[in-house]
């Protein structure tokens, strides 16, 4: 190595050096604040006689065509996704909607019971194929 090279490596380390001490001490001058705290204020009282009502959790899901059925449909369903899912589809031939029920019990691990599933497939396949679908 070249005599100026190791005077450059020489720099450059105390160069590293002095910057991340100056960091350090500017980090622990830094104002703490409240960043140590986690309480928090407590809430204002209520002044006397106030009246405070809540609104209902808005749902925006869709009405799922009524037949035999759907109550399946919205219950087990609707744990996972919302019955838009359902509508958003394009009309999906039986078969498909039978494959789709079926990934969602052995892929997914829904707990659909046998039964359930025979209906929920049958709703869809009656209400939401190409031939049945209603706009």
């Amino acid at each position: 190595m070249k005599p100026h090279g190791a005077l450059v490596l020489v720099g450059l380390s105390l160069l590293a050096l002095a910057s991340a001490g100056a960091y350090g001490n500017a980090a622990s001058r830094a104002p703490r604040g409240n960043l140590d705290n986690v309480g928090q204020p407590a809430p204002p009282s209520p002044a006397e006689g106030s009246v405070y009502s809540v609104d209902p959790y808005p749902r925006y899901g869709v009405t799922l065509a009524p037949g035999d059925g759907r109550v399946l449909v919205e219950t087990f369903c609707s744990a996972c996704h919302s019955t838009r899912y359902i509508t958003m589809q394009p009309p999906l031939p039986a078969e498909k909607w039978e494959a789709e029920v079926n990934k969602m019990i052995h892929t997914f691990g829904m707990p659909i019971p046998e039964e359930a599933a025979t209906e929920i497939i049958r709703y869809l396949q009656t209400h939401y194929t190409p031939e049945t679908r209603q706009e």
